[in-house]
């Protein structure tokens, strides 16, 4: 009976010590339902309505945020429609694990951020990461957030980035990939979104990232970068990466009598969204050369287990499978990642919104750039 009780409580103690290992040693993420059916299915205009979406859509109506254009009158729509030719990809983009990254501007009252308080969400930021898992490329897409695209679930005129929603179709990640999908015929099959929050906390964990300017500049009093290098917190990166107004030096910097700021500052030409898409790319290619600081696959484990909070990710990509995506790419050149955005051009409405219309069919680009064979 000894011998029992002896071996009984050596498993009883094994039993528990696993369970703590496993409750604080693998992260307890958020996940959220996505599913990749369904996304080709609205894409292609098949609008079903599931009881699982109905019942996102009702659990979280706190969260909708309605289409970032207002009604545009007939007669103007019927003229924008004839420029989006190119909206619809001509071929699939296949043999390649994809993975949306999704950057929402929803944030809370007590954010950190200067830009302040957002009710609701919109997708500020939409990447689309390729991997050949045969030749090891990697690709980059960025989609730029004013893309005009008609909404396969609702029919309506709006930016992209307003496709980030719940509706009887699918919940927001499953129609922002379906919008996604249409335009590139990229099938998407796992994503990740974070909150702004979320950005600013992913950095502040490596203890900021590096940042290179090749002449000084900022936007107000959200940020100021030197020229040349320097290790930026998250709040600061996440200013720079979202910024529409940066302002760059002229000459030297200058100093009233009082100690403020009397320096030549004037607005950087070229400021759009294909530029704020090229530091999102940076900033994302910085964070991923972080992976090199860990010596093993569990140390990182334990790091990603600090960032639970962080982001959210789809319920079809383990975390074990996320983090190994990660490890993966200890060691990669990243001269070598191709970075791509959606070839597109300024469009203004009526009522002088700007808006931005595909100028290229992504089929076309993408064989011009190696993702489709011809």
């Amino acid at each position: 009976m000894k011998i029992l009780n002896k071996y009984t409580y050596l498993f009883i103690g094994v039993v528990l010590t696993s369970a703590i290992v496993v409750l604080t040693i693998i992260p307890r993420f958020e996940t959220q339902e996505f599913n990749p059916q369904r996304v080709e299915d609205i894409s292609q205009g098949l609008t079903t309505t599931t009881s699982t979406a109905s019942e996102t859509l009702d659990s979280n109506t706190e969260n909708q945020t309605t289409s970032t254009l207002p009604e545009i009158n007939e007669s103007e729509q019927s003229e924008i429609e004839k420029l989006l030719v190119n909206n619809v990809a001509t071929a699939k983009v296949a043999n390649y694990k994809s993975y949306l990254l999704i950057g929402s501007d929803e944030r809370s009252e007590d954010s950190s951020s200067s830009r302040g308080f957002v009710d609701g969400q919109r997708s500020d930021v939409i990447i689309v990461g390729l991997i050949d898992e045969i030749s090891n490329n990697h690709y980059l897409l960025s989609i730029p957030r004013d893309i005009l695209v008609v909404n396969f679930c609702t029919n309506n005129l709006e930016r992209i980035n307003a496709s980030f929603t719940n509706n009887e179709c699918g919940n927001s990640a499953e129609n922002l990939a379906a919008a996604v999908n249409g335009i590139t015929g990229i099938t998407i099959e796992h994503f990740a979104s974070f909150n702004f929050e979320g950005f600013e906390n992913i950095i502040d964990s490596f203890d900021g990232i590096e940042i290179c300017v090749d002449e000084t500049q900022r936007e107000g009093y959200s940020f100021e970068l030197q020229k040349g290098c320097q290790v930026v917190n998250g709040s600061t990166a996440l200013n720079w990466v979202v910024s529409r107004n940066t302002e760059v030096l002229v000459g030297e910097k200058v100093l009233d009598d009082n100690g403020d700021d009397a320096s030549e500052w004037v607005k950087m030409s070229g400021v759009s969204d294909l530029s704020r898409n090229e530091r999102q790319q940076y900033v994302v290619l910085q964070l991923l050369k972080r992976v090199d600081d860990f010596d093993s696959l569990s140390e990182l484990n334990k790091f990603i287990n600090t960032l639970e909070d962080s982001f959210i990710i789809d319920e079809n990509l383990t975390l074990n499978n996320a983090i190994n995506t990660l490890w993966n790419f200890r060691g990669t050149n990243f001269n070598n990642i191709k970075k791509l955005s959606i070839p597109t051009t300024p469009y203004e409405l009526q009522d002088g919104r700007q808006v931005l219309i595909i100028s290229k069919n992504f089929s076309q680009h993408a064989s011009e750039n190696s993702l489709i064979n011809p």
